[in-house]
């Protein structure tokens, strides 16, 4: 945006700059029109009554035009007809290369004019500063000026127009990360203006509709849970008459028993800002107690955060669990670490297969299982997602890094509330 920002204001300054520059080549290179040449003529008529005739002598010429040069700080020539020099004071000019009168352009000279006498000669002036020298220096400095009060003026206007576009592209990024409730505040009246209007009625629009998904998930999912539970008492009514079938339909209950309550639980992390139950966590004893029910090894040193135990329970399970579950029957290893005031390190390692690197990021998505995971129904794809959310929850992350010598390790810093 900062670039943006630049080529707005680099352009409108150097239109402005490059607008003057042309305005004085223009000025200097402009030619006369009808009604200068008819003043050089008026011109040419009084010099002719103030200039000493051809039949006067030369002398009486220059002396003329000494008086004049006492009276204006110029260079003064005075030609013949074909162009002989008659009389001269300061550097001498060449003659015009036309038969009429006007503004001469000649270089290292000022401002320079041939006026036509009525006798036929020629009086040519020149102003004593040269546009190559002083002059030159003025009009430059005053083009430099201009460019300079032009980028003054101009700074606000171009760092208005951008720094609301910086402002409306910072909301489109937290919205982006997950803040449905940000929106931009509208200022003026132009385009900018109602694309910000535009932005916060499709936030709007995004964040209605988000929560009325929200609503209807956690309602589907509470309303599971009646006929399921009917569903659990008939099969236990059946008896052991046929106890395949009871088997096969006591996991499939237990499966979306499991479903409902991790889809319940995925909707109150989504519709809440912050935990509702905070308290002073003993991570390594948390720890201790999940990993004696999947037979993992414990290692590390206690660590205390502040955080709900009930979630952080639920992320130590599923990470356990999805050890046991894919690690192919391996060691499962444990370990917290303190790391200060970055928070506490995390990490469940195994020997299995391994994730492979394209699928690191994916196996954090909600109901994503890997290829060959969904044939045999283990798990319904909601534990990792759980484990991110809760993670997020308690100002931390998780990730997946393989681990040396083959296996996984799912690595999750925990910050606290």
């Amino acid at each position: 945006m900062r670039r943006l920002y630049l080529q707005i204001y680099l352009a409108f300054v150097g239109i402005l700059v490059l607008l003057g520059l042309l305005e004085g080549l223009a000025w200097y290179l402009m030619p006369e029109v009808p009604h200068e040449r008819q003043l050089f003529e008026s011109v040419g008529t009084v010099l002719g009554e103030v200039l000493p005739g051809t039949e006067r002598p030369l002398e009486e010429l220059q002396a003329t035009l000494e008086r004049l040069g006492s009276a204006f700080p110029a260079s003064f020539t005075v030609r013949s007809a074909d162009g002989q020099l008659l009389a001269a004071l300061g550097d001498t000019l060449p003659a015009p290369l036309n038969s009429e009168g006007g503004w001469m352009h000649l270089k290292g000279h000022g401002p320079t004019v041939a006026v036509y006498l009525p006798d036929g000669r020629w009086l040519i002036a020149s102003h004593e500063h040269s546009l190559d020298g002083g002059h030159f220096f003025v009009f430059v400095l005053v083009v430099g000026l201009l460019g300079i009060s032009i980028a003054i003026g101009a700074y606000p206007l171009a760092r208005r127009i951008t720094g609301r576009l910086e402002r409306l592209q910072k909301r489109v990024d937290e919205l982006g990360a997950g803040e449905l409730s940000v929106r931009v505040d509208v200022e003026g009246n132009d385009e900018v203006a109602e694309l910000a209007r535009s932005f916060n009625r499709a936030a709007d629009r995004i964040e209605h509709l988000v929560e009325a998904q929200r609503g209807l998930l956690a309602s589907a999912s509470h309303e599971l849970r009646s006929p399921l539970a009917r569903m659990r008492v008939a099969v236990e009514l059946l008896g052991d008459e046929r106890p395949e079938l009871l088997q096969k339909v006591s996991r499939d209950i237990a499966e979306l028993d499991e479903l409902i309550e991790e889809l319940l639980l995925v909707s109150r992390l989504q519709t809440i800002d912050q935990l509702e139950r905070l308290e002073a966590v003993d991570l390594l004893a948390l720890l201790a107690e999940e990993a004696a029910r999947s037979g993992a090894t414990v290692s590390g040193e206690p660590v205390n955060i502040q955080g709900d135990a009930r979630m952080l329970r639920r992320l130590l399970r599923n990470l356990l669990e999805n050890a046991r579950r894919y690690g192919n029957d391996s060691p499962i290893e444990a370990s917290i670490a303190d790391r200060g005031e970055a928070g506490a390190l995390l990490r469940i390692c195994d020997r299995g297969p391994g994730v492979p690197e394209a699928e690191r990021q994916r196996i954090f998505e909600p109901f994503y299982r890997p290829a060959g995971m969904r044939e045999t129904g283990e798990g319904v794809g909601l534990g990792l997602a759980l484990v991110r959310q809760i993670a997020c929850h308690h100002g931390g992350e998780v990730d997946c890094v393989p681990r040396q010598g083959g296996g996984s390790c799912f690595e999750v810093t925990l910050r606290g509330v």
